[in-house]
C-alpha cells in the first residue's frame, strides 16, 4: 500500500463545528479511515476526526493560499 498522506491523528483543544457531507464523501471518508488503521495499527474511532488533518495538509501543501499568505503577512507588499 502506497504511503498515505495523513498518518495519525493529534490531540488538540477542539472547535465545535456543524457539518454536513454528502453521502458519498461519508463513504470515502470511512474508508479512509480504515485505510489509516490498517496502516497505522492504530484504531481511527471516529472517521470524523480525519477532517481537520486533511484540511490542515490540504491548506499547508496549497502553493496559491501559501502564496497569498505570505503576501498579506509581508509589509509593504501588496498581492
Amino acid at each position: 500500500m502506497a504511503k498515505l498522506k495523513i498518518q495519525g491523528l493529534l490531540d488538540d483543544k477542539p472547535v465545535k463545528i456543524n457539518l454536513e457531507l454528502p453521502g458519498a464523501v461519508h463513504l470515502d471518508l470511512v474508508a479512509y479511515a480504515e485505510a489509516v488503521s490498517t496502516q497505522s495499527g492504530q484504531p481511527v474511532s471516529d472517521p470524523v476526526k480525519l477532517i481537520v488533518p486533511m484540511l490542515t495538509r490540504f491548506m499547508a501543501t496549497d502553493r496559491a493560499f501559501a502564496k497569498s499568505r505570505k503576501q498579506s503577512r509581508t509589509p509593504g507588499k501588496k498581492g
